[in-house]
Parts: C-alpha cells; structure tokens; sequence
C-alpha cells in the first residue's frame, strides 16, 4: 500500500475514534443535566411539603388554642364544676353529639370516643378505671388522674366570624380534674380550699380544672395543648385583660404544648 493511503487511513481511524469519544461525551452531558434537573425537582417537592406541613401543624396548634380559649370562656359562666367533670354539663360549642367518627377535609377518619381513651389511658378501647388510675410518666397522679371528658367540639370554623374563610381543622376539647387534687376523686372538685401558705388539711386542687384541646388537620396535622385554670373569686380584682366584668371568672394558671 503507498504511503499517502496509508496515512489517509490511519487519519480516517482517528477521526472515527474521536467521533466515538463526542458521542460518549454527548450522552454523559446528557445524563448529567437529566440528574441535576431530577434532582432540582425532588428538592422543590420537598421544600413544598416542609412547608405545606409546617403551615398545617402551625395552624392545628392555632386550633387548638382558640378551643382552649373558647372552654375557658365557657367555663367562667358554670358554677358546677362538678357536672362538668361528671360529663352532665358542656360547651355550646358542639356538632353533634361528642363520640362517633369525624371526616376531615382531606378524607382522614377520627374518632371522637378513641380520642377521649387515648387521652385517659393510652388505648383505642374504652379503659377501665384501673387502667385510668394506673400511675404512668404522663398520668402519675395515680387515682387523682384526671378523666377527660368531652366539653367542646366542632370544626375551628364554628368559632369564627361568618365571613371568614373556613379552615381545614377540627377541634375537641376535654376537661378533666385538677391533678393536684388529694382527694382520690377526678369527678369531684375539691371541697377545701387551701388558704395562701396552707399545705395540710386542705385540698390544693379545688376550684381548678384541667383543660386538653386536640386540633386535628391535613395530611397528618395534630396538635395537643393542656391549659390549667383557676375559678376567680368573686372579691378578687380582675387583671386588665379579664372581661368577667367585676365577676367571678377564671385565670390560667399553666399552659403547655404535648409533642
């Protein structure tokens, strides 16, 4: 073979070779922006759904501190506090009656009568009075545990002006007895009154009850806050922001958030 078509075809080789390599690289770039644009778009989605969460579950424990606020309320305008904790007396704030199953707006089932047995001793079935006054790390009062019952419950938009934009949370509140009570009954309040410094002969736990308001939402949102209040006394002065109007009415006393 002469030279010059040796040459020629040793050229031809090369070329074809590195039209191989272009090809390769070509598809590599490919596969590399295809990833980073997956990638781009699973953060996005993601990003999307922390927040789309983080305004539900910021917006279930809004909820659930507008029931609070609203069976405080309630509760200033009984003088029973004893039907209230036997189940006899409740909240105007009501949709039906206080067991059954609740739809939410995103389809999700709740049950109203399961709530009130998880809050009382952990299970999904109604608890014995065993179960109830079992000492726990969260129920350690042992028989002055308190027994929630259903005081007030409905959707959030039930304590809203008319003209407001229905929410996507439903709300349930439950009272139950002061745990500090020394008396051995949770559906009795105390009948003596400890004065200031007294610590004996007399029950801590009178004239206090337990507030617990669940607010339930989309995609899994929950919330759960426990308020303790106290009855005002009647000769006692009001604060600022009280509106009992020189009656007796009620003052918190703790507030906490359950995670």
């Amino acid at each position: 073979m002469p030279v010059r078509q040796k040459v020629t075809a040793g050229l031809e080789g090369r070329l074809g070779d590195e039209r191989g390599m272009a090809l390769l690289v070509a598809l590599m770039a490919i596969l590399l922006v295809m990833a980073l644009g997956t990638a781009l778009a699973l953060g996005a989605s993601v990003e999307s759904t922390i927040t789309r969460n983080f305004r539900h579950s910021s917006g279930a424990l809004y909820a659930a501190d507008a029931g609070l606020e609203r069976a405080a309320g309630d509760l200033k305008a009984i003088t029973d506090w004893n039907a209230v904790l036997a189940g006899a007396v409740s909240s105007g704030f009501a949709d039906a009656a206080p067991a059954g199953i609740r739809t939410l707006s995103d389809g999700r089932l709740i049950n109203l009568a399961e709530i009130v047995s998880l809050a009382n001793c952990r299970q999904t079935t109604p608890c014995s009075s065993a179960a109830m006054d079992a000492s726990t790390a969260d129920r350690p009062w042992g028989s002055n545990n308190p027994r929630w019952q259903p005081f007030a419950w409905g959707p959030l938009i039930g304590l809203l002006p008319a003209e407001a934009d229905e929410p996507p949370f439903y709300i349930f509140v439950m009272v139950g007895d002061d745990p500090s009570e020394n008396d051995g009954d949770p559906l009795a309040d105390g009948a003596v009154p400890c004065a200031p410094g007294e610590t004996s002969t007399c029950n801590p736990g009178t004239d206090r009850l337990a507030l617990r308001a669940e607010a339930f939402g989309p995609f899994g949102a929950h919330a759960i806050l426990e308020l303790t209040i106290a009855r005002r006394g009647a000769g006692e002065r009001p604060p600022d922001d009280d509106d009992g109007g020189g009656q007796a009415g009620v003052r918190v006393l703790s507030w906490r958030e359950l995670r």
